[in-house]
């Protein structure tokens, strides 16, 4: 009798078995959740943490001497950055079809391991060729990681729980900026340790905590509920009424077809929209160095479509707006890293200066998850607000960086006049020969 339960409307239930007995299955439920959020949410938050903190210290090396220890020439090192996302994105499609299939529990440590080798081995690296090895192989599996975690976290929670819970990651991800720096600050101080350079034992060390844990996740990723170490019997009575309840929208045994494929490339809210304009603007900043007018300009568009969306329109309209919040979404994040990363230098500072932008609009997702509640649907009025309120405020923010770009370059200007020259240990974007990009 508990599956009809939930699967009854509020209504019925309170017909047929009455307030006292509805509450009490909420209350069992809400506890198997808590313990869920307890044992699931936390290892796939620490796998985040780990992988963004693996991807991202390279920044670290870079700044302790490993372009010049393995002799790096011209964009050799940006090359290294970058083909990271080749494999990384070529992974991802595969890995949400066959994850289920391979079972999760296998899988999600398996790619752990693999990384964590290959992040322990770039501590070794000795040229250009193997560092590219070695990036290229942390991409495929850490590509692999984040459909392997979304889809782990759909087999466990119900889609009006998995917005928070997704967003949980988005959390750990925004730490990482935190603790990668300071665990980076704290493993270089080994430099010169069994002759070894700090950004060497930064590898060495950081891989050997992502095998460590790939090993631990072997016993703390369950297989399904049905085996989980940290449920009871009544437990699991809870969580199959819940598998009935979803398998309308996340049963199946993992074997897909060429006809799921086919509906999914086939279904325009794949966002296709969103990476032609990103790739066409990207182009377009980067020729003409538009950073400024490209956020000006595509920011009222997103600000336009969350204001339609907070009005009475038709389904149709609603729909047009999506594709005006894209256009600004995709346009207003990359460009506005890029203005960053291009106005910012040594080195050092840009990375430092990226990461932290980064870190902050990550925490967009935990704020997400707050703000556009299942309740509120399909109205959202809360969440659209907010996204709406941040556009503009962000439009006004670019106006004032602008402002405080065009004043250092008139003081720059003026101290090349006066013949005022920097000492070249202390160079950087403040230089009075360096100049900004608008």
């Amino acid at each position: 009798m508990e599956s009809s339960i939930i699967e009854k409307p509020r209504s019925e239930l309170h017909i047929e078995y009455g307030e006292g007995e509805l509450a009490a299955l909420r209350k069992r439920e809400a506890a198997v959740l808590w313990k869920l959020d307890c044992y699931i949410a936390p290892v796939m938050m620490l796998l985040m943490l780990i992988s963004y903190l693996d991807r991202g210290n390279i920044g670290f090396a870079a700044t302790q001497g490993l372009s010049e220890d393995i002799n790096l020439q011209g964009s050799q090192l940006n090359i290294a950055i970058s083909i990271f996302y080749i494999f990384y994105i070529l992974a991802e499609f595969p890995t949400s079809i066959l994850v289920k299939r391979l079972q999760f529990n296998r899988v999600i440590p398996a790619i752990t391991f693999c990384w964590g080798l290959v992040c322990m081995n770039t501590g070794f690296v000795q040229g250009f060729p193997s560092l590219c090895v070695t990036r290229l192989l942390l991409g495929f599996f850490e590509g692999c990681l984040f459909p392997s975690m979304t889809l782990f976290l759909c087999e466990w929670y119900k889609r009006e729980e998995l917005a928070t819970r997704i967003s949980f990651l988005f959390v750990a991800s925004a730490l990482s900026g935190a603790f990668g720096g300071l665990l980076a600050y704290a493993i270089l101080y080994m430099d010169g340790t069994a002759g070894y350079p700090g950004w060497r034992w930064l590898y060495i060390i950081e891989g050997i905590i992502t095998i460590v844990w790939a090993f631990i996740c072997i016993f703390v990723v369950p297989k399904n509920f049905e085996t989980a170490y940290f449920l009871n019997d009544n437990d699991r009575v809870i969580m199959r009424i819940r598998a009935e309840a979803t398998a309308a929208y996340s049963g199946g045994d993992g074997h897909y077809t060429l006809k799921d494929v086919k509906r999914a490339a086939s279904d325009i809210k794949i966002n296709v929209w969103g990476a032609i304009v990103y790739g066409v603007g990207a182009v377009l900043s980067d020729r003409y160095k538009a950073r400024f007018l490209s956020l000006i300009i595509s920011a009222p568009f997103g600000i336009a479509g969350y204001a339609i969306l907070l009005c009475d329109v038709s389904a149709g309209v609603r729909y047009f707006a999506t594709f005006l919040i894209a256009t600004a979404c995709f346009l207003c994040t990359g460009t506005n890293i890029a203005w960053l990363g291009s106005n910012c230098a040594p080195d050092g500072k840009r990375a430092a200066s990226v990461g932290i932008l980064l870190t902050l609009t990550n925490i967009g997702g935990v704020v997400a998850g707050q703000i556009y509640q299942t309740e509120s649907a399909p109205a959202f009025t809360l969440g659209h607000s907010w996204s709406l309120g941040c556009l503009a405020v962000a439009w006004l923010g670019w106006w004032v960086v602008l402002f405080i770009y065009k004043r250092r370059e008139a003081g720059k200007d003026k101290a090349l006049a006066r013949g005022e020259a920097i000492p070249p240990e202390e160079w950087t974007d403040r230089a009075h020969d360096f100049k900004y990009q608008f």
